[in-house]
């Protein structure tokens, strides 16, 4: 699995729209296999979800997102985990480790809003 985590100054970038750094990171078997680094370009919604997919990110863990930004993402494929704060190498390992649902992963003055993973299927009417 390939999970994107947008950077600034080594922490989870605050805003994913205005990120201009990812870091790629391969995993498999609950372990960091590879990371490297992508640039943004662009502010269209739609370009930066499809230049994520191009790089084979398959979930996306950011801080705050915009709606049109984070359905674009969900229609390409890429899963969102978003108001996500922290050391990146720090939220990575409690990802791997079932523990990111932790109230100091939660970005300040999200407490009240309960954080999901969304991608394509929860979007979908249940029948």
């Amino acid at each position: 699995m390939k999970i994107a985590i947008p950077q600034w100054k080594g922490r989870v970038s605050p805003l994913f729209d205005e990120a201009r750094e990812v870091l790629l990171f391969d995993v498999s078997g609950g372990r960091k296999h590879h990371c490297e680094g992508v640039t943004l370009i662009g502010n269209d919604p739609f370009e930066r979800a499809r230049s994520l997919r191009r790089h084979g990110a398959q979930l996306l863990i950011c801080g705050a997102i915009s709606h049109p930004l984070e359905m674009a993402l969900i229609s390409t494929g890429v899963q969102v985990i978003s108001f996500t704060c922290g050391r990146i190498d720090d939220v990575l390992k409690a990802f791997l480790n079932g523990q990111l649902n932790e109230k100091r992963f939660l970005m300040p003055g999200c407490e009240s809003r309960q954080r999901q993973i969304r991608n394509r299927q929860s979007q979908r009417p249940q029948q």
